[in-house]
């Protein structure tokens, strides 16, 4: 998205660029106390965590990027935009940065770059964060689904002018509202108003297409049982796009993971219920962190 519309996007006051080795970010910040790093998912962008910064940053110092090719973060590389790439290039922005995130937050394909990160590999300083996902992708799809999906996203971001196509038909607002309803999530008008502004942004589409096609979770899943975080899922009991039993089935894989079920909620949970989510991660660092 062009940083001129930066203005009038969530919580902008809080926002700044930060060139990084390989992408330049768009990066939000407040708070004071224990560092806590915010990822959204594919498709997303710090919006997404518009109400949970302000809460969470009146106990926390509370860090929210925008992912490579996402929002306003200019992508650098368009081969770097898998899991591993990606988890890499967030890490030498901490770095840079001086960051050392005491708990990292993930939502859906975010959940999986906050596993990555808090592996001994790209832990900083040897510090293994907190890790809190909110219907966090641990899972491949099933599958032809599995097979097909990686393939057509790699082609579709191959072809000139496929994010323009998508970007256009798909902005309209009915479609944007059929499209989170699919999800099991329910937005109100500005919340559904910022997919929109997204979807309809050609480069944030073709970051999102370039994620999907080198994204890849195998070698990740294998390490599940010796992750040495202390793992929390938030799991909507209403998601359709990453079903309960995933969060589930991954807690059972690893050493120390906790389910924590979010009644009557999507796979948006925490933009339905910022508050209530906000309360429970606030309560989960606390305890985490003594």
């Amino acid at each position: 998205m062009d940083w001129s519309q930066i203005k009038n996007w969530p919580n902008a006051e809080l926002s700044r660029r930060g060139q990084g080795p390989v992408h330049r970010w768009h990066i939000q910040e407040a708070g004071a106390g224990k560092t806590v790093l915010m990822l959204h998912g594919a498709g997303g962008s710090t919006h997404s965590y518009r109400d949970l910064i302000p809460t969470l940053a009146g106990s926390f110092r509370v860090i929210a990027l925008d992912l490579p090719g996402h929002g306003f973060t200019q992508l650098g590389a368009r081969h770097r935009c898998g899991l591993d790439a990606m988890a890499q290039d967030v890490q030498r922005l901490c770095d840079q940065e001086g960051w050392a995130p005491d708990a990292i937050i993930g939502h859906s394909a975010g959940g999986a770059v906050a596993l990555r990160l808090a592996e001994s590999d790209l832990s900083p300083r040897g510090q293994t964060p907190l890790v809190i996902g909110i219907n966090a992708a641990t899972e491949q799809f099933k599958g032809v689904a599995g097979l097909l999906f990686p393939v057509m996203a790699k082609a579709l971001a191959a072809v000139p002018f496929t994010a323009s196509l998508f970007s256009g038909a798909s902005a309209n607002p009915e479609r944007i509202k059929a499209l989170i309803g699919s999800t099991g999530s329910d937005l109100d008008a500005e919340g559904l108003d910022l997919y929109r502004r997204l979807v309809g942004d050609r480069n944030h589409v073709d970051g999102t297409l370039l994620m999907m096609a080198q994204w890849r979770l195998d070698p990740l899943l294998a390490r599940l049982p010796d992750h040495p975080a202390q793992v929390h899922l938030l799991v909507g009991d209403k998601d359709t796009t990453v079903p309960p039993t995933v969060s589930r089935n991954a807690a059972t894989r690893m050493r120390d993971a906790t389910v924590h079920l979010l009644e009557g909620l999507g796979h948006l949970a925490h933009e339905e219920r910022p508050v209530e989510t906000a309360a429970l991660i606030r309560d989960i660092i606390r305890d985490g962190l003594r």
